[in-house]
């Protein structure tokens, strides 16, 4: 349970999160990513999406 409240704090999503979100694969992910549809933070190798940008670009697709 521990674990879990940890999680729900965390403010951005790795590329596996996205991926597994939308049920895409690998590629369209990334493509997602470098068309600019949300933002993205990139920490050496490492990209994370901010949570609010993400699900505000899910949210306007409905």
């Amino acid at each position: 349970m521990k674990q879990q409240k940890k999680n729900d704090a965390k403010r951005t999503y790795r590329v596996e999160d996205i991926i597994e979100i939308l049920d895409i694969g690998r590629s369209s992910a990334y493509r997602l990513i470098n068309e600019g549809h949300f933002k993205v933070i990139r920490i050496g190798n490492a990209i994370r999406i901010p949570k609010k940008s993400f699900d505000e670009w899910l949210d306007n697709l409905e």
